[in-house]
């Protein structure tokens, strides 16, 4: 009795080693640099010497688990924490900034399940990045604010294949939080070759019920040694500016871009402004195998019913890229801000504050 028992235990265990097999994979990018900036506060005086961590890349460790039950069915989950090298500190409020789980088929495709980004920040990402080796700079990234956030929770995502073709809807429960949250889109890509073409649309519900409706379209092409890549996006509020505190906040941090050094259009011009376009157009060149070169340019303007909310913002970065090895990378930055129009960069409402910045960066990424 005790030897069939022990039999049985035994072909149990080995069961599910008959149809599936797993595979789960720890990885991660730890960055840290220097980095000098002028008009550095409020007053718009001085200068800010600091260690920052992240500066090409923001830290992180995740986790991929790929579960093959067979038939082309897979299993997948992602887990991903960012965190500040240079103190070891969790670098945002979300423990997880990923955290899905979905299944996927070789025929109808991919669905995932939980905190993952979104359509606008897929297609810019894949289809026409800054410095498509990062695929933007971290520490210097006007281009994030425009993606909503980048990321969204409770979020439903599908994501299909047909040849050259890529494309993927969303949807995100707001759960009648007093932020909203509710979101709802859609995007497009195709590449082959060298050239990628892409748009996608997203709209965002606050806690009122007021909408914003995000799109972009974009392109790349490579030729050779040569990287180009054009993009517009667009912000537009439903009506006039936001009068609610709650949904005010939001749109701060939606469009803050991930820091207050990045187009965050603080001042008065923000409270009366309803839309916000972004024009951006980058070239990059690999001198050799390990060494690349990149500028990008962004015009952004930010208006309203009134001229109260009109702002202009010119941002140019220029990064090169050493490879030390395959997992280990050096680089070097040199990035400038200018705003016209009553705004500026304290990330506040109140008037006056610097309408210029400098910034210096040199760092160090390992990624395994």
């Amino acid at each position: 009795m005790l030897r069939k028992a022990s039999m049985a235990g035994a072909l149990l265990a080995a069961a599910p080693l008959a149809w599936s097999q797993s595979s789960v994979q720890i990885y991660g990018i730890v960055d840290a640099a220097v980095r000098h900036t002028t008009n550095e506060g409020p007053a718009g005086d001085g200068s800010l010497t600091q260690m920052i961590g992240g500066g090409m890349s923001q830290s992180r460790w995740g986790i991929n688990v790929t579960e093959d039950m067979g038939g082309g069915l897979r299993a997948l989950a992602n887990l991903e924490n960012r965190f500040n090298t240079d103190t070891g500190a969790q670098a945002t409020t979300n423990y997880f900034q990923q955290s899905w789980v979905g299944l996927q088929s070789s025929s109808f495709g991919r669905v995932m399940l939980g905190r993952q980004y979104n359509v606008l920040f897929d297609v810019v990402t894949s289809t026409y990045a800054s410095f498509p080796y990062s695929p933007y700079f971290d520490a210097f990234k006007p281009e994030i604010g425009f993606s909503l956030g980048a990321r969204a929770s409770n979020m439903i995502k599908y994501v299909a294949e047909y040849g050259d073709f890529r494309g993927g809807l969303q949807y995100s429960f707001d759960e009648d939080a007093p932020t909203g949250g509710r979101t709802v889109g859609a995007y497009l890509r195709y590449a082959s070759g060298g050239l990628a073409v892409g748009g996608a649309f997203q709209n965002y519900e606050f806690g009122s019920g007021r909408k914003l409706d995000a799109w972009t379209l974009g392109g790349s092409y490579r030729i050779d040694k040569w990287y180009l890549n054009v993009g517009y996006g667009r912000n537009k509020l439903d009506g006039g500016p936001l009068t609610a505190a709650t949904d005010l906040a939001v749109l701060s941090s939606l469009w803050s871009g991930s820091s207050v050094a990045n187009g965050n259009f603080g001042g008065p011009a923000f409270l009366a402004a309803n839309q916000r376009d972004l024009a951006t157009i980058g070239l990059g060149y690999q001198i050799m195998p390990l060494l690349n070169l990149g500028a990008h340019y962004y015009r952004t303007k930010q208006s309203g019913p009134t001229v109260a909310g009109d702002a202009r913002a010119n941002f140019f970065v220029f990064a090169a890229d050493y490879a030390l090895s395959r997992r280990t990378d050096i680089y070097a930055e040199f990035d400038t801000t200018r705003l016209k129009g009553e705004a500026n960069l304290n990330g506040t409402t109140a008037a006056g504050g610097p309408k210029s910045r400098n910034g210096y960066t040199v760092g160090v990424r390992h990624r395994f």
